[in-house]
């Protein structure tokens, strides 16, 4: 079938992301509110406990873990290096979350293994990125807000 992905504004999801790298996993639950000034995620354990709080607005980006140590950045990709060593894709996980693939020139491979329904514009609910020895799997449980 062929997919054609909605232009997402705003979207505010549910779901669980496990994130690989070498030989390390993290689990999380993943609660994710966005629009075009303002991202929200809240990460928490498979038990509910708070794990870390990202932000990102006009005055960068914001990271506050559950033993309240914060990082700030001028955006997301930078405070992803910072926290993690290694310069996420994260400024492009919107676009990502509407069905949007990144260009092979990204050097992240991107595949859509589930949706919401067979309906063309339907939503992904299971997305698979990898790069390197890098793996991200996000598992979307329930789009609140797609819009």
């Amino acid at each position: 079938m062929s997919r054609a992905p909605q232009k997402l504004t705003q979207f505010e999801f549910d779901g669980r992301i496990v994130v690989r790298e070498s030989q390390s996993r993290h689990y999380a639950n993943i609660s994710w509110r966005h629009d075009a000034a303002r991202d929200e995620i809240l990460l928490t354990t498979p038990l509910g406990q708070g794990v870390a709080q990202l932000s990102r607005d006009a005055r960068g980006a914001r990271l506050v873990t559950a033993d309240r140590k914060e990082y700030t950045a001028a955006d997301w990709e930078g405070l992803s290096e910072q926290v993690f060593g290694a310069r996420l894709p994260l400024d492009d996980l919107p676009r990502w979350m509407s069905g949007r693939a990144p260009p092979a020139a990204s050097g992240w491979r991107v595949e859509y293994l589930e949706y919401q329904s067979e309906a063309a514009d339907a939503l992904p609910t299971l997305i698979e990125a990898k790069r390197g020895d890098i793996e991200l799997r996000l598992k979307v449980s329930e789009w609140i807000v797609a819009r």
